[in-house]
């Protein structure tokens, strides 16, 4: 059974209570003052936390999808690494794989002409030789007749660090929210790239183009949309592509937004930090080059590098984040240059949590919607 599995969760919450009673059942029976008894009034004490610890964390790893599996829990994650492919175009069957569908049930009906769909695929990035998992929304339009020679524009989506990709499907709901804001029309359909940024688990990579390591940064900015505009009805040149993540995939959306406005023509940055930092999780992600941890500043990108031609939206919260004050000093930044355009959404509180995010998403794909074209 999988770590996100319900009956892993129903299984430890039994196995809790069964420890709850217990200790109420042989409490009077240790309650002597001998080594015995003592110690095994710590032992089903212990061991009555430890499963109450481990129901909550549970709960808690399903509601926010921090690890999808127990390798990913413990660091063991290195199938879905840097993959080196020989062949000179990233295999004969194509960059990009289809390796299953998920149906969007609607009040109405599950057809993809009806509801869209959701396909699990896998992408080889064809310079970078990085593989990685996804999951690609195709909105209803995508499968009507009348719109078969029509292009779409088309957002990538990321988690944090280190996040679970189907999360950005199960838990914030990208393709519902994208779907009920084209009906409503509010939004225009858009194809949704949803995948996190750990494209070398258990690394955190930060989408940096590592020396001598894994280049994400480039992956997230070629290989990864000339795969999905190579299957897929993607428009292709400049204003096509949007780019939004919360956390760590915030602060990769707005960095290649900023890095390569020749891609993306909008990002967007939910409770997002600006530098990437350097801890147990990234490694050196610098080796020492100055210049590339500066280009990873996103303020000192935007103070010190040629003004991009691109859209950014920032968002935080009042009260329960802690990137409140960085995120106003990066906007007045921003809005200096005189040729970057900068919004923001900023809450009265709201902590770093799914729950946040789930207020700000809307918004935010409405935003991007009204900066791409599909021509």
């Amino acid at each position: 059974m999988g770590l996100t599995s319900k009956k892993v969760l129903a299984l430890a919450v039994l196995f809790a209570v069964l420890l709850f009673v217990a200790t109420v059942w042989f409490w009077p029976r240790l309650a002597r003052r001998n080594w015995r008894a003592v110690s095994g009034r710590v032992a089903i004490l212990l061991a009555t936390q430890a499963a109450i610890f481990a129901c909550v964390g549970l709960a808690a790893n399903q509601a926010f999808g921090f690890y999808a599996s127990w390798a990913d829990l413990f660091g063991q994650e290195t199938d879905q690494g840097v993959v080196i492919d020989n062949s000179a175009h990233g295999g004969a069957s194509g960059p990009l794989q289809v390796v299953g569908t998920e149906r969007i049930q609607m009040s109405n009906g599950s057809r993809p002409q009806i509801a869209g769909q959701v396909q699990k695929v896998d992408i080889l990035g064809r310079t970078t030789h990085i593989a990685t998992p996804a999951y690609v929304y195709l909105p209803p339009e995508y499968f009507q007749p009348q719109y078969r020679t029509r292009t779409f524009p088309a957002a990538v989506v990321l988690t944090g660090y280190p996040g679970t990709a189907h999360a950005l499907v199960s838990k914030l709901q990208y393709p519902k929210t994208a779907m009920d804001l084209a009906r409503q029309g509010r939004m225009q359909p858009m194809i949704l790239v949803m995948l996190r940024p750990t494209l070398a688990p258990p690394r955190d990579t930060e989408c940096v183009d590592i020396p001598g390591g894994p280049q994400t940064e480039t992956f997230l900015a070629k290989d990864l949309t000339q795969a999905v505009q190579a299957h897929y009805r993607v428009g292709r040149g400049p204003g096509h592509w949007g780019i939004v993540g919360d956390s760590t995939g915030g602060y990769c959306a707005l960095k290649l937004a900023i890095h390569h406005p020749e891609t993306y023509a909008a990002g967007a940055g939910l409770s997002a930090y600006y530098k990437a930092p350097i801890d147990a999780t990234t490694g050196d992600l610098f080796h020492g080059n100055k210049n590339l941890q500066n280009r990873a500043d996103l303020l000192w990108s935007i103070k010190h590098l040629p003004a991009p031609d691109t859209s950014l939206l920032l968002t935080s919260s009042k009260v329960g984040e802690g990137n409140y004050k960085a995120t106003l000093k990066l906007i007045d930044a921003v809005k200096a240059t005189n040729k970057t355009r900068v919004s923001s959404i900023i809450l009265a509180s709201g902590g770093h949590n799914f729950n946040t995010w789930r207020r700000e998403i809307p918004p935010t794909l409405q935003w991007i919607s009204g900066r791409l074209t599909d021509r």
